[in-house]
């Protein structure tokens, strides 16, 4: 089971229609549309969680939904934040070396 990335998706494509597209080439486990917090907007893109994740990928990428060409790569985990601001350089080398 692998998540793909689903790029230049129609801003009205619902999750549901996005699982039907997907379902005849494996169990789809979940299906999510990433929207903007301020309007509620779709961005365009989304996420399928599925069975046969790399025969689904090879078979619909550049495919037409919804009158667009479907962009699929698998999904990169979002790497996590720990801190945000700015430090010294002398911190910053010494949590690099810490962690990376």
């Amino acid at each position: 089971m692998k998540t793909i990335y689903v790029g230049n998706l129609e801003w009205r494509a619902t999750p549901e229609e996005l699982k039907e597209f997907f379902s005849p080439l494996g169990t789809v486990h979940s299906v999510e549309i990433i929207k903007d917090r301020e309007t509620g907007r779709s961005k365009g893109f989304g996420f399928v969680t599925m069975d046969n994740a790399d025969e689904a990928m090879k078979e619909m990428n550049g495919k037409d939904f919804r009158g667009r060409s479907l962009k699929l790569n698998e999904a990169r985990e979002k790497p996590l934040v720990i801190f945000r601001g700015t430090l010294s350089t002398k911190i910053h080398r010494n949590l690099k070396k810490q962690f990376i």
